[in-house]
């Protein structure tokens, strides 16, 4: 088997677990990767090191070869980056791992980008959102299948995929979402009317947002990616035509993940002395 090797820190290479994953992998073909240029020819899957931001620099660089990812938690919370070193040397040589799709979303920018923090790349895997870029309320304007929305009146907006239901979009409120479900989630953020709530649609929906803004700029985040947009820009999002290949150790399962790294249903009240 061919492995690469991503991460975006190489002082975890100096960390114990990651020479003791080594050392468990020693029998594979394993060579280290920063671009997709070095990604090699029949190369099986390529290990993330790192957390979930790691995960997704590395999905980004992995791109549309269809190489799956494993992800190797060395960072802190970890959903996309699940698994420990030791759990991935004993899995992987033994064969003990499926391959899931994620959905992915292609997002069109029509208008100007005044300024990107890296080179444009239209997919994401949790979520695509805007932001008011100074003081001024944000209006953003949205159409499903070209059915108009009301306007959300608030410091955002949200599209996530329903693997981003873990992530930016469960702290503004958004539902949880098993990762094979078939939706996209879109929330508003900090909402400045108590009558709006996050939507789900299902994901053959095409979203366009427009916005409604004094300042002078509009913030545009696409995963761990920063764009500067300008307020008469039009975001059209819907998902891709390929889909990310994920690692699943055998043993995992997403209600797993809800409990050990979100503590979900946890009662605090049973650890107090009252």
């Amino acid at each position: 088997m061919k492995v690469a090797i991503y991460t975006r820190s190489q002082e975890l290479k100096a960390d114990p677990r990651f020479i003791a994953l080594m050392d468990r992998l020693a029998a594979f073909d394993v060579y280290q990767m920063n671009t997709i240029e070095d990604v090699q020819p029949q190369t099986d899957l390529v290990l993330s090191i790192g957390g979930d931001g790691t995960f997704l620099s590395a999905s980004k660089r992995v791109g549309q070869s269809g190489i799956p990812i494993l992800g190797v938690n060395l960072g802190r919370l970890g959903f996309l980056s699940e698994y420990s070193p030791e759990e991935v040397g004993e899995a992987l040589p033994a064969g003990r791992y499926t391959v899931e799709d994620r959905t992915l979303l292609e997002t069109r920018i029509d208008g100007d980008i005044l300024r990107e923090g890296s080179s444009f790349w239209p997919y994401t895997l949790n979520e695509v959102s805007v932001h008011r870029g100074g003081a001024a309320i944000l209006g953003v304007d949205i159409k499903i299948d070209g059915n108009p929305v009301p306007t959300y009146w608030a410091d955002g907006l949200l599209v996530s995929t329903s693997s981003g239901s873990t992530a930016y979009s469960l702290s503004v409120g958004g539902p949880i979402c098993m990762p094979e479900a078939k939706v996209l989630i879109i929330a508003p953020i900090a909402p400045h009317n108590l009558n709006v709530r996050p939507l789900i649609v299902p994901d053959t929906a095409e979203i366009t947002l427009s916005m409604q803004s004094r300042d002078e700029q509009v913030m545009c985040s696409m995963d761990n990616r920063n764009l500067i947009l300008s307020p008469s820009a039009t975001l059209t999002v819907k998902v891709a035509q390929f889909s990310l290949k994920r690692v699943r150790l055998a043993k995992s399962n997403f209600v797993k993940a809800l409990t050990t790294k979100l503590f979900w249903g946890e009662d605090v009240r049973n650890d107090r002395d009252l």
